[in-house]
């Protein structure tokens, strides 16, 4: 009996090797080859048939703005850019059990009563799907549903019903039948996306495709899974907490800095349309070590709370934890503050979290971990009505940041009467709200404490 011949592929870039490598010569990572069987060369009969394309000049193209559906779900729309762009294939990932088959099944709600929606799974029986779909409310005859793994049947069942849109949950469940490696390898999850790639853009079907997520946190197949596809959405959240974030990390149509958050309830996911109110719910009072910054996530702003506990240290190396925001970015300012403000913090354990479990990148916090840090070290609160927001750099000064009018008016709006701000920000906010606090530099804050 001959022996199946089998080839190598990398799982981050998909290059192709006949032999074991210890690293990628493509995308030069290391461990990342699977062994999987030989494909035999498709024949020109065996791929599909499209009409041929001629060059035109570039000029003649028209510009106009691309067409859009809204979904009727305000959170998911600004994620995307302002809508559904007809023709797209959107990637969403996330953890299992996060919440991804719910949120796109009523996705698939709103839009039955516009358009056409053809839901596809390949995890769960019409029973189960029937299941979720009477917690969420009533469906329209327009949506359809099947339970398939084969995509030549999934691609002969749009030909028939012509459908708007098109949900494939998920592609780690799909195969294509000339491929003869197990669904979720390398070669079918690459097959399968370029068949649903070719639906999408020739058949004009709007293709959401669910991923699952490694332990890494990344989309489980090859890297180029996000590369073929127009948007990349990442349903996040803990779970031991009730909301939910989704973010854009690619976006063809849109930006990628917006985030829309829910609340996993009984009757689905549910729209947070005020995430600030929503973060600073059960806030202590009075105590120290916690303190309200202004955080810029896309085109809305977060107030978010900043808490820092900072006892002595029973070791010789001092302990550091920092959830929600960087690490590296607390230990650099931690040693700002040594230096600058001659606070001893190298015998103290320091542990600093931004309740409610969001997760914040921006520079603009480092305001508000230094004021948290300085309130929990001096064990003094800090006014409950007061928040903060700015940059700092090396030698302490504090930078400007962008959007600040934009900050200042939501703190305004949930009932905070001061704000503590980079001082090349004021001349740019006209007519406040509320009172502003310019500093130049961390020093200043050892003034505002002792107000």
């Amino acid at each position: 009996m001959q022996k199946s011949k089998t080839v190598f592929f990398c799982k981050e870039c998909g290059y192709e090797s006949g032999k074991w490598l210890g690293q990628c010569p493509g995308c030069h990572a290391w461990d990342v080859f699977v062994e999987e069987p030989k494909q035999k060369k498709t024949t020109g009969s065996a791929r599909p048939k499209t009409a041929r394309n001629e060059a035109i000049s570039l000029s003649m193209v028209s510009a106009d703005e691309e067409e859009r559906k809204m979904t009727g779900i305000q959170e998911f729309d600004r994620v995307l850019g302002g809508g559904i762009v007809m023709g797209s294939l959107v990637l969403v990932g996330g953890d299992p059990g996060i919440g991804k088959s719910t949120l796109l099944l009523q996705v698939c709600r709103e839009l039955s009563q516009k358009c056409k929606v053809l839901y596809v799974s390949g995890e769960e029986s019409l029973k189960q799907i029937k299941m979720r779909a009477d917690r969420l409310g009533t469906f329209g005859a327009d949506l359809l549903a099947i339970s398939e793994t084969c995509l030549e049947t999934v691609d002969e069942l749009t030909d028939q019903i012509k459908p708007d849109i098109l949900v494939v949950d998920s592609i780690q469940t799909m195969y294509r039948e000339e491929v003869a490696s197990a669904p979720g390898s390398v070669s079918q999850v690459r097959e399968c996306t370029s068949l649903l790639l070719h639906m999408a853009k020739q058949k004009g079907v709007t293709v959401f495709i669910v991923g699952h997520v490694t332990k890494e946190g990344t989309v489980a197949g090859p890297r180029m899974l996000e590369h073929m596809v127009d948007t990349v959405l990442y349903f996040e959240g803990e779970n031991t907490a009730s909301y939910r974030i989704l973010r854009a990390v690619k976006n063809r149509f849109g930006s990628t800095n917006e985030i829309g958050v829910f609340e996993m309830q009984n009757v689905g996911l549910v729209e947070v349309r005020n995430p600030s109110e929503y973060m600073l719910r059960g806030k202590p009072e009075g105590e120290p070590g916690s303190v309200v910054a202004a955080s810029i996530e896309g085109t809305r702003t977060i107030l978010v709370e900043v808490q820092a506990l900072i006892c002595k240290s029973n070791f010789q190396m001092p302990r550091r934890t920092a959830a929600g925001t960087d690490y590296n970015r607390v230990n650099l300012l931690m040693a700002v503050m040594e230096k600058r403000l001659g606070v001893e913090l190298s015998f103290c354990d320091a542990y600093i979290n931004v309740a409610g479990g969001m997760k914040i990148s921006e520079p603009a916090l480092d305001l508000g971990i230094v004021l948290a840090i300085l309130s929990g070290y001096k064990n003094l609160p800090v006014d409950g009505k007061v928040t903060a927001f700015g940059e700092i750099g090396l030698t302490g000064e504090v930078r400007g940041v962008s959007q600040a009018e934009q900050r200042v008016s939501e703190a305004a709006k949930l009932g905070y009467t001061t704000c503590i701000l980079p001082f090349v920000n004021m001349e740019n906010i006209k007519n406040p709200a509320i009172r502003l606090i310019g500093i130049r530099n961390v020093k200043e804050l050892l003034a505002i404490m002792k107000e």
